[in-house]
């Protein structure tokens, strides 16, 4: 693991797998880090310079005040991959991870080879929804509305007090630094990329888990329907975190999605 001063904040990040190979980046959602990509990267790393990273008020990288931009997340996004050197990647986004995906494309086309975009859209709920659970998260803390959340992450047979997983990942989202998760409820509610996204001339692919609460399969496909030649699919048995429940699949998607696309 490592730590570099980009755009500004001190992120934790870490390179693994092939060091020659094609760079391979995982963007994480809200109240997670980056561990949420363990098991994905490990099966890809044999093909791929795999870089994992926590994005701004989340996991070990520094929690600025809040509120957020979703241009901040971008920028830091951005700003890490100078700093590592790296000219071009795949990109793989979850929920805001998304967003900063797609907005790393918009901004940064030339950089970006290709975009896996899971279980998040061009645009994610409203005002409403997010300036509630920010009020909820400040004044009550993330623990407060932990469980309403873990609901539409993983599905009911996951939600099992005995499986430690569960529980470890419970943890991860209760643990998150307030400051870092109510500026990135701050990004979400202001981020619409609908045109920006419409607009992206590149190879990607949507993916989502049939029982995710937080954008259920009708809104990703909404996405995938914006770009023109975007592939969508969905994982059986899992929420909004795929890459958790099943790892395997998630591989596979994302290893033959970037064969497909020349970018390995």
């Amino acid at each position: 693991m490592a730590f570099a001063r980009v755009n500004g904040v001190v992120l934790h990040h870490d390179v693994r797998g092939r060091p020659d190979g094609p760079a391979l980046v995982f963007s994480n959602s809200l109240g997670t880090d980056f561990r949420i990509w363990d098991k994905v990267a490990a099966t890809l790393g044999d093909d791929y310079r795999i870089v994992l990273y926590d994005k701004r008020g989340h996991g070990l990288s520094e929690a600025t005040p809040a509120p957020y931009r979703l241009i901040d997340h971008v920028n830091d996004l951005a700003a890490l991959l100078d700093h590592l050197g790296i000219q071009r990647a795949g990109v793989v986004g979850l929920s805001v991870g998304g967003l900063i995906a797609q907005g790393l494309a918009a901004m940064r086309p030339d950089h970006v080879a290709a975009l896996v975009l899971c279980d998040t859209a061009h645009k994610i709920g409203n005002d409403e929804l997010w300036n509630t659970r920010i009020d909820a998260v400040t004044k009550n803390s993330i623990e407060s509305i932990a469980g309403a959340i873990l609901e539409r992450w993983f599905t009911v047979g996951y939600r099992d007090p005995e499986n430690a997983d569960y529980v470890g990942y419970t943890a991860m989202l209760t643990r998150t630094n307030v400051d870092g998760y109510a500026g990135t409820c701050a990004a979400l509610r202001d981020a619409d990329l609908t045109e920006s996204t419409r607009a992206l001339k590149l190879p990607v692919l949507c993916v989502v888990g049939d029982q995710d609460g937080s954008t259920p399969p009708d809104l990703v496909r909404s996405t995938a329907d914006l770009i023109e030649g975007a592939r969508f699919e969905i994982i059986e048995g899992a929420g909004h975190l795929p890459c958790i429940e099943r790892p395997d699949e998630t591989a596979r998607l994302i290893g033959g999605f970037l064969n497909d696309a020349g970018w390995r």
